[in-house]
């Protein structure tokens, strides 16, 4: 579900972000063999899956838009209820936020990964991690229109986006 929930994150697209989930897991049981044990595997599936996602972005770039690009493949679902409103407009937000902010709120904020493993997988320092995730805060705060502590908004965005990712899943 982790993976899955990044690689949501990083693809925008539920079907694009199975065939990451499969891509990744099939590089990582190619490469076994390079992962030093001790590590962590799920940060290393993270990096495998961040690698995989940027290259296919350099390939689509030289490719040009396809038919799949010009049309919308998300179906519109009224929500009937109205924290799954609220999480949708998360979700929304999560999305608004520039790629390294999305990625760090993702990580850290719904998967609940450490600023460690967080760092590891974006391949930054540790204090750029925290500077992009404080960033992410006050985005998402100032897109609700709330004044106080970027801590606030890890609560409702975790809560609103797992509800969002899991929704997906279904």
């Amino acid at each position: 579900p982790a993976l899955r929930a990044f690689a949501r994150t990083l693809s925008r697209d539920a079907y694009d972000a199975d065939d990451l989930v499969q891509e990744t897991l099939m590089k990582g049981i190619a490469n076994i063999n390079r992962f030093q044990p001790g590590t962590n595997m799920k940060s290393w599936l993270f990096t495998i899956m961040r690698n995989t996602f940027y290259t296919r972005i350099k390939m689509a770039n030289r490719e040009g838009p396809g038919l799949l690009d010009c049309a919308s493949s998300r179906p519109a679902i009224a929500a009937s209820q109205e924290w799954s409103l609220r999480s949708q407009e998360m979700a929304r937000a999560i999305e608004a936020l520039p790629d390294d902010q999305r990625q760090v709120i993702v990580l850290i904020g719904v998967l609940g990964t450490s600023y460690d493993d967080a760092a590891s997988i974006c391949g930054c320092a540790i204090g750029t991690i925290k500077s992009r995730l404080s960033r992410a805060r006050h985005q998402l705060l100032g897109t609700f229109g709330e004044k106080g502590s970027g801590d606030a908004v890890t609560t409702s965005a975790t809560s609103a986006a797992a509800l969002q990712f899991d929704e997906a899943r279904v």
